[in-house]
Parts: C-alpha cells; structure tokens; sequence
C-alpha cells in the first residue's frame, strides 16, 4: 500500500446534501462546492458542478436542469452523483499521478446497504482504486478533536443538509446512535411554507436560506433583528417585499428544530450509565451546518441540561475526519464501516 501511495494522493470526501468537500492527504481541504449539477437535457452534456452549477437553480431554460444529487444524505440520483465525484476528482487528482486514489467517503449513521453500495459505487465509477465508508458521527467526532481512542463516552450532533447524526462514542467506535432525516433543507423548507402561509408570498430555496443564515435562531436572546424579504405574492401574482422578525423565523423552525433536539434526548436516555457520566463532564460537541444556528447550543442545552460545545471548524469536521482516517489509516482502520474495490 505504501509503494501504491507513492504514484497516487490519497483522498476524503465529505459527500453531503447541502455542499461536498474534499482533503487531500498531505494538503488538508483542497475543494468545498455546492452538490449541484446542471446538464443540457438536449444534448444530454455537463454544463457546471458545485458553486456554478448552483447560482442556476430556479433560474435555467426549459433544456438546462440543475439537481441536486443527493437528499437526505443519500444518492437520488446515482448518475448525476457519479458525474459529481468524477468532476471532483479530476479537479484534485487529474493527470498529476500515475495511480488512482484510495478514497474514503463519510457517510449517514442510517444508511441502507443499498445507499452504502450506491455510494461506494459512484466513487469507484468516479476512478477510485479503492474506496472505504466512515458513518458521519464517527468522521465528525475525529475532525472535532474528540478522543474517540479512548474508554471514555463522547457525545457528537452532526447536522447536515439532509440529516442529523447523534452519536456516542467510546474506543474508536459507535456504541449506539441515532440518523434522522431532519436537518438545514427542513429547516429552510419550513420558512418557505411559513412565508407561503402566513405572508402570502412565495420565495425560492434560495431566499429561505438567506433567511435562515440572516435572522433565523434556534433560542431567543439577545437583539431580535428583522430582514426584508422579496417575493411573488400569492393573491396579486406581483412581487412584493414584506418585513419579517427573528421571532417569527424561530417559530416557524420549531418543529423541525424539535425533532433533532428529541433525537439527542432519546440518544441520552438510552446511553450506558458510565458512558453518561462522561457526557455530563464532558458535554455534547455540534459540528455540521446546522451547529452554526445561533442559539442551536443554548436550546439543546436548555432541554438536556448538558453543557453545549460548537466545534471549531464544524463545516469542516466530517472531511477532516476522513482526513485523519487516511493519514493514520493502520491506527484508525477500525472505524471503516465498509470498503469496495475499484477496476
């Protein structure tokens, strides 16, 4: 394997719904892009990947779509996925070494063994040599800092796009954790019905997803600020802007918000007592998106009464740890939940 190592550059993907980033052994993170794709459906040939690909959504011809290939952490559409990592791949890979990469990929705690081989399979299509799973939780918790060799109970939320991941964790592995298809889309997907429902006013993905970065918090505090918001109106068909308040966004989150926060709470509830204790001392490590909504910490804090941390770079967290996997590969090979070989 060292020998292989030598004419190729080992590489972890962070694959989610929201954005896809990449780590480079020796070179940390190389690439973060939007997980989006346009093609020409005339033509049927790849337009844009990532960040351009992105700035056409709602906003292309009858014959140019721009997807998004992944949803609720999971492969919808596996070609347009493939096509994706391919492009990726070639961006950090392409021409500069004889031998195919070794991949290792973060993925869902819930996955199925068909979403698992989906993903397994795309990067081998993509042009790995090699290819490994690590669940999310697990990834997260490593690129956090936690000490996951270790005998002691360490507690990771990680919230994506399109899912949540709460973990415990103790000697490099998963002693039990729960996935829920709730996370950033469901959040902003509830600020789009709220708008429609009380405002009257359609606004695209986009918008809602200003909102939710501008004014959206997850526990009341501080200066509640407010934002003006543009859209079509429902009853005239014309656009028009309206006034929206950070109470009202918050409101509109609370159910989705609600989900996650009893998701971490049944988590602890069935959490061995030793491994518990640890937590108390120790507290709950956020990282993903998701851990960058004000008040997120304070709220989760609130209902568990467990001290909250953000992690340092929680956008980063997952490919981190699948960074560290690759560059400590024979130390941390055991917390590989799966691996697929390449043509």
């Amino acid at each position: 394997m060292a020998f292989l190592d030598r004419f190729s550059r080992d590489i972890g993907i962070d694959l989610g719904t929201a954005n896809t980033l990449v780590y480079v052994a020796g070179k940390g993170i190389v690439l973060s892009e939007s997980s989006v794709v346009a093609i020409d459906e005339s033509t049927k040939t790849l337009l844009a990947v990532g960040e351009e690909a992105q700035r056409m959504l709602g906003r292309t011809p009858g014959n140019i779509k721009a997807v998004r290939p992944l949803r609720d952490g999971v492969i919808a559409d596996f070609d347009m996925a493939a096509l994706m990592l391919q492009n990726f791949i070639h961006r950090v890979h392409d021409g500069r070494y004889l031998i195919n990469p070794r991949i290792v990929i973060g993925i869902p705690s819930g996955v199925t063994g068909v979403e698992r081989r989906a993903v397994m399979e795309a990067a081998a299509r993509a042009g790995a040599r090699e290819v490994y799973v690590v669940e999310e939780p697990v990834a997260a918790a490593i690129g956090a800092g936690l000490p996951v060799s270790e005998p002691t109970g360490n507690m990771i939320v990680d919230i994506g796009g399109g899912t949540t991941e709460v973990a415990v964790l103790s000697l490099k592995g998963i002693v039990l954790s729960e996935s829920v298809r709730v996370a950033g889309d469901e959040l902003t997907d509830s600020i789009t019905s709220f708008m429609k429902r009380v405002h009257n006013l359609v606004i695209g993905e986009r918008t809602a997803e200003q909102i939710k970065i501008s004014i959206g918090s997850a526990y009341p505090g501080g200066e509640e600020a407010k934002m003006e918001v543009r859209g079509l109106h429902l009853l005239s068909g014309l656009p028009r802007t309206v006034t929206i308040a950070a109470p009202e966004i918050r409101e509109s989150m609370a159910e989705p918000l609600g989900v996650i926060v009893e998701a971490v709470k049944r988590t602890l509830e069935r959490t061995p007592p030793e491994l518990a204790s640890d937590i108390i001392d120790r507290g709950i490590m956020l990282a993903g998106g998701g851990a960058l909504m004000k008040g997120l910490d304070a709220l989760i804090s609130h209902e568990t009464g467990i001290m909250v941390h953000i992690a340092d770079n929680p956008l980063d967290c997952v490919v981190l740890g699948t960074g560290k996997v690759l560059e400590n590969f024979k130390s941390l090979e055991r917390v590989l939940s799966g691996s697929f070989k390449g043509s």
